[in-house]
């Protein structure tokens, strides 16, 4: 569940990025319910207001034969879609009817930093672009492309950038079917019927990547591990009294996956709440909002920002009760340039009654560097 963080929505007239009122937006009656499709749910759709491609995962060297035991890096590669309120029937080519917006952001937990970089433009002119019917979504040269059969789609990304130190190629294919979240790929954003998306979860995507830093005599270094993807599209906004959300998406060691949310009120009371377990080969099981609890266990403040975030929860759900624990502390994006708005995103751990990991996976926390306003 990322969400697209903005203080306001943007437009270019001539060239420039201009504030955009949200009159339009609050008018909004949500998505409409329906069954999912495949391969054309795996594409864009541009008649909804916001949408998202959000793959985050963990690598370690490939060393032939050996399984990685020990994560040296987290990724979150983050495509957002976002229709105006430049009508779809404009006559200008250079009317912004949609804009993408990209996040990526790199964790060295050798180096103990996070790197991160974003990018914004309108489509159109072959600079960017969400393409209906499969995913394939691009900004620049940053891209993010699906193949191959519904049941067994291989994710291909790539992202150059200075600010990253290199260039990352991720290589993602699935080990498991689809996971439809909330009702059948219908979820529940808050209280209100409105406030719904379309989404489902592609876990335990199975990851080989090339991390080939800057500057010449710099040698590739071939990585692998285990990533996650989530699509999720919608015209919900946020209910007026929820501040932002916490997160997490992970993968377990035996192959079973976790996801439980939160949305926040300013007293830090839950709003509403859901999420799912699916255990390797098993059924989906969703959970309801009054099913899931976030207990914040340890505080990390932001000396960039003075965010408070709580980098250590108790995650208490129908499937079992756990602790979240991030990796690395300093995992805090400033996307100001972009999506205007300030959030935590980074590699965390799940661990077990007896303190073991039993998994890793994203923690995502927005809303704490002031109110989360879409």
């Amino acid at each position: 569940m990322v969400g697209l963080p903005r203080r306001h929505w943007m437009r270019l007239v001539a060239g420039s990025l201009l504030p955009m009122p949200l009159s339009v937006m609050a008018q909004t009656q949500g998505v409409r319910r329906r069954a999912l499709a495949f391969p054309a749910d795996f594409g864009s759709h541009p008649d909804t207001q916001t949408e998202w491609w959000y793959a985050t995962g963990w690598l370690a060297p490939a060393t032939p034969g050996e399984r990685p035991a020990e994560p040296t890096h987290g990724f979150q590669l983050t495509f957002f879609r976002s229709r105006t309120e430049v009508a779809a029937d404009h006559p200008s080519a250079f009317a912004a009817k949609q804009l993408v917006f990209v996040h990526v952001a790199l964790t060295d937990l050798t180096e103990r930093r996070q790197r991160h970089d974003q990018r914004i433009a309108r489509t159109g002119f072959g600079r960017a672009d969400s393409v209906v019917g499969d995913t394939r979504v691009h900004l620049g040269d940053w891209q993010l492309r699906r193949s191959g059969a519904t049941t067994a789609s291989r994710y291909d990304a790539t992202v150059a950038s200075p600010a990253l130190g290199g260039t990352l190629a991720l290589s993602m294919q699935t080990t498991q079917p689809l996971l439809l979240q909330g009702d059948a790929g219908y979820s529940r954003k808050g209280p209100g019927p409105a406030q719904a998306s379309h989404y489902y979860s592609q876990p335990q995507l199975a990851v080989t990547a090339t991390l080939t830093p800057n500057g010449p005599g710099q040698p590739a270094r071939p990585l692998r591990g285990t990533a996650w993807l989530d699509h999720e599209w919608s015209d919900a906004l946020l209910d007026r009294d929820a501040v932002g959300w916490d997160w997490i998406g992970i993968n377990l060691a035996d192959g079973s996956a976790l996801t439980a949310f939160r949305l926040r009120r300013a007293d830090g009371s839950a709003l509403w709440a859901g999420g799912s377990w699916r255990a390797a080969g098993g059924a989906v099981r969703a959970f309801g909002p009054d099913e899931v609890r976030f207990t914040a266990q340890r505080v990390w403040a932001s000396p960039a920002t003075g965010g408070r975030y709580p980098v250590q929860w108790l995650v208490e759900t129908p499937a079992g009760r756990w602790t979240v624990r991030a990796l690395l502390d300093a995992q805090e994006l400033d996307s100001r340039g972009s999506t205007g708005t300030v959030y935590w995103e980074g590699l965390s751990e799940l661990l077990d009654a007896g303190r073991a990991r039993v998994g890793l996976g994203y923690l995502e926390m927005t809303g704490y560097v002031g109110r989360l306003v879409l």
